[in-house]
């Protein structure tokens, strides 16, 4: 008979390696599944790690798409810290790619230095008032955060796709559903010449550094994080539960939405029925493989982003679908939510005494 039981001192070691022990095994998952379908496991290695950035082009795309991972998973990690589970990073996204691009095409005519950081305002703001939708209902009526702010996400997404279908539609488009191309004055500067990497990066880096001295430096910070690791002792010290899932479901929607607006006004320049190949989504896998940490953030979102790369390159050099990029996504957090498990519970194999046995043969 096997029992899983808990350890009674769960290794600080192992907590900070496991993340890497993920990454290694998803890797010769990887060897594994090339060798299955008949490919050469060097070629896809090469093709999935390697050719993606062996240039710096392919550098800035790295850090094209680690932009948005980055911003939203350090906002989620701020919730996740005090048990505020907000699902909704997608649907945020979105509001805030709607509130910021609409700004732009407002403002088209408009060629003013203040037009970009009044889009940049609008998408944070967009994404907090989606996000303070579940919020709302979580203080008032305490509905389940996760299903709301998951729900949210496909009302955003259909929002958006009947804007550029029929209001906001580019009269000069040839009834393509999209918006017209945003003046120069809306787009993000390329701060990498020779490639597209934008200002949008620079956001992501000054969110790290927010959120390294939010979650260690500041007073708010400790409180968020006692009351995930023990509520009770957080309720009996007086710290506020309702302004914590406020402020951890708006930080995280006001970072979502900023990255809503650096997808639109960077490397797609207009509104289109899908902004984000799911960010929202995959930032969720960036935050517990950065151990909720904005240091490790950082460097789970270039992992992430180089699977998404991976996963374009593998379809143009092997002929993959383009699901494998999901696939390895979801495999990451297999093996980082198994790694977890046995570093903070083992298996116990009890043996049944001579007693107990010989009794339930007497029942």
């Amino acid at each position: 008979m096997i029992r899983i039981e808990p350890r009674p001192q769960p290794s600080r070691l192992m907590s900070y390696l496991s993340p890497l022990i993920a990454v290694a095994l998803t890797l010769v998952t990887g060897i594994i599944f090339s060798g299955l379908v008949g490919m050469n496991p060097l070629d896809a290695f090469h093709a999935f790690f390697i050719a993606p950035i062996d240039d710096l082009y392919g550098l800035g795309e790295l850090g094209v798409k680690a932009a948005p991972l980055m911003l939203i998973a350090v906002g989620l990690a701020i919730g996740f810290r005090s048990n505020v589970w907000n699902i909704g990073a997608e649907g945020q996204l979105t509001a805030g790619a709607i509130v910021g691009g609409g700004l732009a095409l407002l403002f088209y005519q408009v060629d003013g230095v203040w037009v970009l950081p009044l889009m940049v305002l609008g998408g944070a703001v967009g994404g907090m008032a989606w996000a303070s939708i579940p919020a709302l209902l979580k203080t008032r009526f305490n509905t389940n955060e996760i299903l709301v702010s998951l729900m949210l996400n496909y009302v955003a997404i259909f929002l958006l796709s009947y804007l550029v279908h029929d209001p906001w539609r580019d009269p000069d488009g040839f009834n393509f559903p999209e918006s017209r191309l945003f003046s120069d004055a809306a787009m993000l500067p390329v701060v990498l010449e020779d490639t597209r990497l934008h200002l949008g990066s620079v956001f992501a880096l000054i969110a790290v550094v927010l959120g390294w001295v939010f979650v260690r430096k500041s007073f708010v910070g400790f409180q968020m994080q006692v009351a995930g690791l023990a509520d009770s002792a957080a309720l009996y010290a007086g710290f506020r539960r309702r302004r914590m899932v406020w402020i951890g479901l708006l930080v995280g929607g006001a970072m979502a939405g900023i990255a809503g607006l650096c997808e639109v006004a960077g490397p797609i320049g207009q509104l289109l029925p899908s902004v984000s190949p799911g960010y929202g989504y995959a930032a969720i896998i960036v935050a517990f493989v950065g151990r909720l940490h904005p240091v490790g953030i950082l460097l789970a979102s270039l992992l992430m982003s180089l699977l998404y790369l991976g996963g374009e390159s593998a379809q143009m050099e092997l002929g993959l679908p383009s699901a494998i990029t999901g696939v390895f996504q979801g495999v990451l957090l297999f093996y980082l939510l198994a790694a977890d498990m046995f570093i903070n519970f083992r298996l116990h194999v009890v043996t049944p005494t001579v007693g107990a046995a010989s009794g339930k043969a007497a029942s």
